[in-house]
């Protein structure tokens, strides 16, 4: 079965997207800046109207990757004050200047995360070599999901590197999580291409195809018959 993974900005979004099929989400808030740490009052909300996972980003700003100590002392408080509530995982991505992974970095979030899983999101994608980035990750048993679209602008610009750290990925804990530009009508090719065992899904399942609009359950739930499908 291929993971679907659906963002959500709203409670609303939330909802829809557990009614389609989705089986976890990502919260986050301003999308249009790719995603940045939503509050306390909407990750609570969220876990309480849903009953499928929700894995929350943890970004301070949308200027880069690389993070000050003034970013990383924001980004370890949030950290710990969502490992309070019931989230399923933490989202985040750091980089050094040179475009390696910051590890100094991410083993701090993830002493912070105290347990909480962590997928590395798609700062992954500005890394300087990803085969090599996937590797120092693979050093981190925390890191169990690597969003990725393969450092392309859209993941179906990247079949071929996809397949490739899905291949990496094997036998390994972490999964490759493939997203961004994704959309319904090219799924099913898109994982019988790359063999992907889980897909993210923004604007892709969203009204008119839009990244600030709602979730649209319609999309989702088409999402999740295809994958069904190819059991």
């Amino acid at each position: 079965m291929t993971l679907l993974e659906v963002i959500a900005t709203t409670i609303a979004d939330a909802r829809a997207a557990q009614r389609g099929g989705a089986d976890r989400l990502e919260l986050v808030t301003a999308m249009g800046e790719g995603g940045l740490t939503p509050s306390i009052g909407l990750i609570e909300g969220v876990i309480e109207a849903v009953g499928i996972p929700v894995n929350v980003i943890v970004r301070p700003h949308s200027r880069s990757f690389v993070y000050d100590v003034d970013d990383y002392a924001v980004m370890l408080r949030d950290v710990r004050a969502i490992a309070e509530t019931r989230a399923n995982a933490i989202v985040v991505g750091m980089l050094r200047a040179n475009g390696e992974i910051d590890t100094d970095g991410l083993a701090r979030v993830i002493e912070a995360a105290d347990g909480l899983p962590i997928t590395f999101h798609r700062a992954f994608d500005e890394a300087r070599d990803l085969y090599a980035a996937f590797d120092t990750l693979l050093q981190f048993d925390a890191v169990t999901n690597v969003l990725t679209s393969g450092g392309k602008p859209s993941v179906l610009q990247a079949e071929g590197t996809i397949e490739k750290l899905v291949e990496q990925a094997a036998g390994t804990h972490c999964t490759v999580l493939a997203g961004a530009g994704l959309t319904v009508d090219a799924l099913v090719a898109f994982v019988a291409s790359t063999r992907v065992r889980a897909v993210h899904f923004g604007s892709g399942v969203r009204v008119e195809g839009k990244g600030l609009a709602p979730v649209d359950e319609t999309r989702v739930r088409r999402a999740r018959a295809l994958l069904d499908a190819r059991i």
